[in-house]
């Protein structure tokens, strides 16, 4: 039997997992009764795993143009069905999203190696990250932030796809050519490296020379390699926000470690976005997202 861990959720659950707004979710309760949460007291729902599987389903119809008067009408098997159908169609990483999700609450890891596989049949890994793990890593970087995950999901979830990553670099053809050296890093007290080890991955596959450095990394260290190396790109991603003193201080230490060097850093992650905007040193290179640093058609880097 699985353990689980978390089978119960609030609307507030629900509404950051789908993005259906609470007072939206009410009025299809009230209207359509399209759940049959159990009541605490007046004010308060809970919802089980099933209503999870089931808001999921009738969210990706919702969003992709299914009328929820059509929805309501339908059993909770035949939302399941309609949903599966659906993503057999060109909106198949939407569902293979939702069973992940799945996967993570009730710590199913033969449900994860399932959706794996089946994906496998008929795309690259680089396919497979860009279009459901990243997206699953965004909900990841909301949840954790709200407290709707306890750590044991996000690492749980975390290290089946990081398994999959180092499968997949271990496949990979050591570089033999002598370009720039590209240093990934994750800054002291940053612990989410998923994103950096794909990049590793993906600039593994293009024959780019990499020294990965890993997570929660001094800025000393970095100063210390800084003066060992010439020509290197530093690359870092942030999926937690952080304070604007902690982005400062980030912001000096990295303009400190380019002066008097052609080097540059790129640093993605959409918490930069306003430093993006005012940003006047051109050896700093902000991306709001990971995907726009690769190709998933073509062998390449979009911006070294």
């Amino acid at each position: 039997m699985i353990n689980k861990i978390k089978d119960t959720f609030t609307i507030q659950d629900f509404e950051i997992l789908t993005g259906i707004k609470a007072h939206t979710i009410r009025i299809w309760e009230k209207r359509y009764e399209l759940l049959n949460p159990t009541r605490l007291n007046r004010n308060v729902r809970t919802y089980n795993l099933s209503d999870l599987q089931k808001i999921l389903n009738v969210s990706l119809l919702y969003n992709n143009g299914y009328k929820i008067s059509k929805i309501s009408k339908l059993s909770d098997n035949q939302i399941a069905e309609e949903a599966k159908s659906f993503a057999l169609s060109e909106f198949s990483n939407s569902y293979e999203i939702n069973s992940l999700v799945i996967c993570m609450f009730t710590f199913d890891q033969n449900l994860f190696q399932e959706i794996y596989l089946q994906q496998k049949e008929n795309l690259t890994f680089r396919e497979i990250f860009v279009n459901t793990y990243i997206p699953l890593l965004k909900h990841l970087g909301l949840l954790w932030q709200t407290d709707s995950i306890k750590p044991a999901h996000e690492h749980f979830i975390s290290n089946l796809i990081y398994q999959k990553i180092a499968l997949n670099i271990a496949k990979i053809p050591r570089s033999t050519t002598d370009n720039n050296i590209n240093v990934l890093f994750l800054p002291y007290g940053e612990i989410h490296e998923l994103g950096l080890m794909f990049l590793n991955y993906y600039l593994k596959l293009v024959g780019e020379n990499i020294i990965y450095l890993g997570k929660s990394i001094p800025f000393d260290n970095l100063f210390y390699l800084n003066s060992q190396i010439k020509n290197i790109t530093w690359i870092t991603y942030f999926m937690i926000d952080k304070t604007k003193e902690e982005k400062d201080d980030f912001i000096k230490n990295v303009n400190k470690i380019l002066e008097h060097t052609k080097n540059k850093c790129v640093i993605v992650g959409n918490i930069w976005d306003d430093y993006k905007k005012v940003n006047t040193n051109d050896q700093i290179i902000f991306k709001s997202r990971l995907d726009e640093l690769i190709s998933i058609n073509e062998v390449k880097l979009s911006v070294i």
